[in-house]
């Protein structure tokens, strides 16, 4: 069994691609990209994002439940 300090463990930050010298757009790359896909992206990741969220109702009601009552409790609370 090797020990501990002859394994190589990747960083938390190291991630293929991940190479802010390779990956940055420069100026001309942004310009180029049309508000069309941006807009396109931005949906796309926020179908994703509501789907998590789905699933974490799903997995854990009882705080679903929780977070229903308290935002219920400070929308009573709440002066106009």
């Amino acid at each position: 069994m090797p020990d501990r300090d002859s394994r190589q463990v990747p960083s938390p930050r190291a991630q293929p691609g991940a190479d802010p010298e390779t990956d940055r757009m420069d100026e001309t790359d942004r310009a180029d990209e049309s508000d069309a896909e941006r807009r396109r992206r931005r949906a796309r990741f926020l179908r994703d994002l509501a789907e998590a969220r789905e699933l974490r109702d799903r997995v854990q009601p009882r705080r679903v439940k929780t977070a229903r009552l308290r935002h219920a409790m400070r929308m009573r609370t709440f002066r106009w």
